[in-house]
């Protein structure tokens, strides 16, 4: 069996790449099933800002909040051998160059183990190399976990190899277990730290939603400007057209009259209109005119004026009989 690269949850199936991620996820959500697994914690790099990303919904949800699109895979080049030793105080990074040769060099031996659960193991058939290597690895706890530990390794390939550590490696002792009063201020604290970080992420997204619909609105506003911009343009162009083609057609009209004009002067046998001697103000003069026509005398009138001068001249005798006579005639 290959070298596990992460721990999994049995319970919700989350990868963890180490025992204090483990340590820390059980805290948290009181699962106790983890398992060593080889599949690799995913690890996806934001190009633009270099975020870790360990799973594609952790992606495309910094990519909703921030529009980075590009992520690098880098899952294989952070995936390392996990290692199920319990987590050790923290240690001093800055030391000599000295120090760091004469730890490759110091003496390895076996790891001290519980001797009452080796014997266990030991009287349970297990190998003892098996044996101390499965209570070394498993936090030499109980008998239960180091059983369960060789169940799982027992593939491995270096699964019977006596475990080496460096020869001035202390054991630490297990931890003692919590009382029920300090488990439950511990869960209490946990619970407490969840909600304040579950409280800071509300308001940020909220920010971003807030910055997101600010956005939008101005986006919306700018596209109805160029919009109503785009509107008033096509009707101004609109209107342009229609003039032209209304001045084309008064135009087509103007040289129809004066196609008709010039035809009626040449059928009656006049010249034709010389356009130089014509006065731009006689159409307005005519259609001035045109406003009182002038009536011509009817013959009704003509004999009336007809019979009156004879009448002062006394050439005739009024005879109405007459008159009336030759008035019906004329009409």
């Amino acid at each position: 069996m290959a070298a596990g690269v992460s721990l999994k949850c049995g319970d919700c199936g989350v990868l963890l790449k180490s025992v204090e991620e483990a340590q820390e996820h059980a805290e948290l959500t009181s699962h106790s099933n983890f398992a060593e697994s080889t599949e690799a914690v995913i690890n996806l790099v934001c190009t633009t800002c270099s975020k870790p990303c360990r799973s594609k919904t952790a992606s495309d949800l910094h990519t909703k909040r921030t529009g980075h699109t590009e992520f690098v895979d880098k899952t294989s080049e952070a995936a390392r051998p996990i290692s199920l030793e319990v987590p050790k105080a923290s240690m001093d990074i800055d030391e000599p160059a000295e120090a760091s040769k004469d730890c490759q060099t110091e003496e390895m031996v076996a790891p001290e183990v519980d001797k009452k659960l080796l014997e266990e193991l030991e009287e349970m058939g297990f190998p003892t190399s098996r044996a101390t290597r499965a209570l070394h690895y498993s936090g030499n706890t109980s008998l239960e976990t180091a059983i369960n530990w060789v169940v799982e390794h027992e593939n491995d390939p270096d699964i019977d190899e006596m475990p080496l550590v460096p020869a001035n490696t202390k054991v630490e002792a297990p931890k003692p277990a919590l009382t029920p009063e300090e488990m439950k201020l511990k869960a209490q604290e946990l619970r407490e730290r969840a909600r304040k970080k579950k409280e800071e992420e509300e308001k940020r997204m909220e920010r971003e939603r807030e910055k997101e619909r600010i956005r939008i609105g101005k986006e919306l506003l700018e596209a109805k400007r160029i919009e109503e911009e785009n509107e008033r343009k096509r009707l101004l162009a609109l209107r342009k057209a229609e003039k032209e083609e209304e001045k084309r057609a008064r135009e087509k009209v103007r040289q129809k009259l004066e196609e008709d004009k010039a035809e009626r002067r040449r059928k009656l046998g006049l010249p034709p209109e010389d356009p130089l001697t014509t006065k731009p103000s006689s159409p307005a003069v005519e259609e001035k005119k045109s406003f009182l026509p002038v009536r011509p005398a009817t013959k009704v009138e003509q004999m009336r004026e007809c019979l009156r001068s004879l009448k002062q001249n006394g050439k005739v005798k009024y005879d109405s009989s007459w008159c009336s006579s030759s008035l019906a005639y004329s009409i």
